[in-house]
């Protein structure tokens, strides 16, 4: 199993590639489109801010061939944290910009006026993943996982939700969409729990689902 993580220039690169090799993956870590098109499953991660998370993204030249594997030819996609928030039709953080439009959403920022919570949300929190599907086979009904952001995808809608978080207020941890699995929390930075989620990835087959 070859899984290309989508290197454009966002950081946290090594701990992604450690993650998905411990759970069992041959990992490239590429900005090439050739390692792209020969890769099993892609990743997508990030950190940092939208704006430039999507400059970055274009500077690559990778958005066709990235459109042509996932869109097109429905290669298993994995989105991580910024990752996740790109593929949105739009985001509100620092003004507005567009997204990649992969998922019909917007990113929106926490509202935590009333429980006074701090923002970035930072650290180990529980989600509610629903039940029944093959990403969390084996975490149990309200595993861990590790968050570090400031603003969550608001999609328009919610079926595409498939765990959530209380930060404050409910909010999507992670989504499905096809042959694209995206998470706001972190796997690499999970421990056992984000292996197994990253395992269950890798054996993921979208057309049984």
């Amino acid at each position: 199993m070859l899984v290309t993580v989508i290197d454009y220039g966002v950081g946290n690169l090594r701990s992604v590639a450690k993650a998905l090799e411990a759970a069992g993956a041959e990992v490239c870590v590429s900005a090439e489109a050739a390692d792209l098109r020969r890769a099993d499953r892609l990743v997508l991660p990030g950190v940092g801010a939208f704006a430039a998370g999507m400059a970055n993204l274009l500077k690559t030249g990778l958005i066709d061939v990235l459109t042509r594997e996932v869109r097109e030819a429905d290669k298993p996609l994995l989105a991580i944290c910024l990752g996740m928030q790109l593929l949105a039709r739009e985001s509100e953080e620092d003004g507005w910009h567009a997204g990649l439009g992969w998922l019909p959403a917007r990113v929106v920022e926490f509202d935590t006026r009333a429980s006074g919570l701090k923002v970035p949300h930072m650290g180990w929190n529980e989600i509610v993943p629903r039940p029944g599907l093959p990403f969390f086979v084996g975490l149990g009904s309200r595993p861990t996982f590790y968050f570090v952001h400031s603003y969550h995808l608001a999609p328009d809608d919610p079926r595409l939700t498939v765990a959530t978080c209380d930060y404050g207020g409910v909010f999507p941890a992670a989504v499905w969409h096809a042959n694209i699995l995206a998470t706001q929390f972190h796997p690499e930075k999970s421990q056992d729990n984000g292996l197994r989620l990253l395992r269950n990835f890798l054996a993921w087959s979208p057309a049984a689902c």
